[in-house]
């Protein structure tokens, strides 16, 4: 499409965190329209009953999903619960181009999905067409495809972070420990004793201990990376919440391959991320922090030589809600409409 025409959008779940951070991308960029947001259980509702802050846009008023009109829109995105997102997305026009933020499309093994979520997978001839929406590694197939599966926010950091070390060698796949920590707009916006001011506040709480479903799918693509079996890859992976609203950072620890240093991690990432815009290599002893990157699309990483002889620590962060969902979502619209990948991503994080 040209860079002055119009693509006419709908969101579903546009009353999630993830539903309204797409909606304040989108706002500001060129090409979109917004023509549906639908929300179920706030159907009938102004979006700024919802989200006060998203108010004075001429945004339209929220309906159930059986009241979308898919044919006037060329871009859904899902922002649906998993479950929920196959038999919608199985429902639409061909014509209709699809980025879904649910875990429904991510893991390509159909029978890994049901292990770990449940339920059989409701839309496996779909499934076999997805792209993995890693933008900066994936952008090829992303471009090609009508569907789109967004990574979760703990592999978009994870796999930023890894994934061009274990594709060059530098590092094994073998005993890689994650350490994961994520804002708790992470937990999405359902009424949740454990995410309660009270009971988050003042306090870092462990959870998916062992059973986090980001662990197959972080496994899946490095597997991939390493030229493996699927399921040969196993990584210890323990998220965290952290007591504010977004952000999230990852420290992998990993083993280095024989003869590598700390050093050629670097040059990897260096060289794999030197004409990206939204991922920057650190100086040289620079940590990464969440309020590098909080309300951006940007992603900081470095490495680390571990006081463990033959190991490094590699670190990374971004915001949950930008990078790690609606920001890399709205990346790839535009890589599949073939606009500049930047456009409406432009924000520099914000601080304090």
């Amino acid at each position: 499409m040209s860079e002055t025409s119009k693509v006419k959008i709908g969101i579903l779940g546009a009353s999630g965190y993830t539903g309204a951070d797409l909606v304040r991308l989108l706002i500001n960029h060129e090409n979109a329209d917004i023509r549906c947001l639908t929300a179920n259980s706030h159907a009938g509702k102004p979006m700024e009953d919802v989200y006060p802050h998203l108010g004075g846009y001429d945004l339209p008023d929220l309906v159930t999903w059986e009241q979308a009109d898919w044919d006037d829109l060329d871009v859904v995105f899902c922002g649906l619960p998993h479950g929920t997102t196959q038999d919608i997305i199985a429902q639409l026009p061909e014509k209709v181009k699809v980025v879904d933020l649910s875990a429904d499309f991510r893991l390509e093994n159909v029978d890994t999905y049901a292990q770990w979520y449940g339920h059989e997978h409701r839309a496996p001839d779909l499934q076999a067409t997805a792209a993995y929406g890693l933008t900066e590694l994936n952008r090829d197939k992303v471009a090609k495809s009508r569907l789109v599966a967004c990574p979760g926010c703990y592999p978009t950091a994870t796999l930023l972070a890894l994934l061009p070390l274990v594709q060059s060698g530098v590092i094994q796949v073998e005993d890689m420990i994650i350490d994961a920590k994520s804002g708790v707009t992470g937990a999405g916006r359902g009424l949740k004793q454990n995410t309660l001011f009270c009971e988050i506040g003042e306090g870092l709480t462990p959870y998916g201990v062992a059973s986090h479903r980001h662990a197959p799918e972080i496994e899946q693509e490095i597997a991939k990376a390493a030229g493996a079996d699927p399921l040969s890859v196993q990584v210890n992976f323990t998220p965290h919440l952290i007591p504010m609203s977004r952000g999230e950072l990852i420290t992998a620890h990993v083993k280095l391959s024989s003869g590598k240093t700390v050093d050629d991690l670097r040059t990897v990432l260096t060289q794999q991320y030197a004409n990206e815009p939204f991922v920057r290599i650190l100086g040289e002893g620079k940590m990464p922090q969440t309020q590098m990157v909080r309300g951006s699309n940007n992603a900081v990483i470095n490495v680390f030589e571990d006081r463990i002889k033959g190991r490094a620590i590699v670190i990374a962060a971004i915001d949950n809600l930008v990078k790690g969902s609606s920001g890399q979502a709205v990346q790839n619209m535009n890589v599949m409409l073939g606009l500049d990948e930047t456009t409406s991503l432009r924000q520099v994080a914000m601080f304090p």
